[in-house]
């Protein structure tokens, strides 16, 4: 008895048209879905495709299996080859879930505003889950793929029998890269680190800009990249300007003259963090620090809300202080004096030496200037 085309004809229609009949209730669905729900058009987009290839495949998965076959060897393969694409299917619907849930979660906080530590932090640690997600799923349905096959399920039995056997030889030849997939989780879930975060890495500044399982990169202030395997950050030490906040506070440094109007200057610098809005208004300090190698240092402490304003601020803060002094206090630039005194003038200097001598000053330093020179003695 070979296969039926009739009856494969007849249940391929049949499930086709019940696929799409479940389709459209589902585009429907959407749709009005979307209509009442914020985050409806965004599910729609999301599981669209998926959603139609797993109707799809099943219709067709279930039209192969109800169709009876008997001369041919390869109809078997067939059958076989629609559960492997059912479990596919799935897996990408499924995934394609779990990653919406993410995404909502991600647009439920934003990071574009000042106060952004708590919407960091998650965004970190969503997107380490959504990477254990996908590779959670991926491997999923590869083993339920591969646990179709009769052999695979044999060889399944005896692999657990020498899991511990095999757990330790996989341990010790990927014993870095497991040390590093356990610093990532570490880094996202402990909050050391978070998507965003101003550090200082090896002397270098910059922003995290992606934590993987694996490695974590840092955009430099110049737009450079510095990848950092995740375990560094777990066993060196480093510095982290946003660990609780955003806000810094940063220091503008001048010596000057000892002539300074430090009253005059503290004035200008009222002026000038009042006309700017990179000054978060928190702190402005003026303080003369030390005095000494002819120069006075002035020490300025102002905030801003964030490491990169408060660079600008800084550089605006020196460059307006440093126009102030040239145009009102000139006495107050840094001057290097050297007085200059006449040899004649001084009193020691006028007094006829009477000191003695290797060979002048006195009979045996005259002596000994005559023998050195080769005259015998008189």
């Amino acid at each position: 008895m070979t296969v039926s085309w009739t009856n494969f004809i007849a249940a391929l229609v049949t499930a086709c048209v019940t696929a799409l009949v479940v389709v459209v209730l589902g585009t429907i669905a959407f749709r009005i879905a979307a209509r009442y729900w914020s985050r409806g058009d965004m599910l729609a987009r999301t599981v669209r495709a998926p959603f139609r290839t797993f109707a799809g495949v099943i219709a067709l998965a279930v039209a192969v299996t109800r169709t009876p076959y008997g001369a041919w060897d390869w109809w078997p393969a067939v059958q076989h080859t629609m559960r492997i694409a059912v479990v596919a299917s799935s897996a990408w619907l499924i995934g394609a879930m779990l990653i919406y849930v993410e995404d909502v979660s991600l647009r439920r906080h934003r990071t574009d505003v000042p106060d952004n530590l708590t919407a960091r932090r998650l965004r970190t640690q969503v997107l380490l889950l959504r990477r254990l997600t996908v590779v959670a799923v991926v491997v999923l349905a590869i083993a339920v793929a591969l646990f179709t096959f009769p052999g695979v399920r044999t060889f399944g039995a005896s692999l657990l029998a020498s899991a511990g056997v095999i757990s330790v030889i996989v341990g010790i030849a990927a014993q870095s890269s497991l040390a590093n997939v356990f610093a990532g989780m570490t880094i996202a879930f402990s909050d050391m680190l978070r998507i965003d975060d101003a550090v200082i890495v090896e002397e270098e500044w910059g922003w995290v800009e992606e934590i993987t399982l694996t490695y974590v990169v840092v955009r430099l202030w110049d737009d450079r990249r510095l990848v950092m395997p995740s375990t560094y950050f777990t066993q060196n030490p480093f510095e982290n300007w946003t660990r609780h906040a955003s806000e810094l506070l940063g220091a503008v440094e001048f010596d000057v003259d000892w002539r300074v109007d430090t009253q005059a200057m503290r004035a200008a610098l009222d002026r000038i963090l009042a006309d700017t809005e990179l000054w978060d208004g928190r702190v402005k300090v003026l303080q003369v620090t030390d005095a000494l190698a002819g120069y006075v240092r002035v020490r300025v402490l102002v905030t801003a809300k964030d490491a990169p304003t408060l660079f600008d601020l800084r550089c605006h803060v020196r460059e307006q202080l440093v126009g102030w002094l040239q145009r009102h206090d000139e006495d107050g630039l840094p001057r290097q004096r050297t007085e200059l005194v006449e040899s004649s003038s001084h009193p020691y200097l006028r007094q006829p030496s009477t000191g003695t001598g290797l060979f002048t000053g006195d009979a045996q330093a005259e002596d000994r200037a005559a023998r050195a020179g080769g005259h015998p003695e008189p």
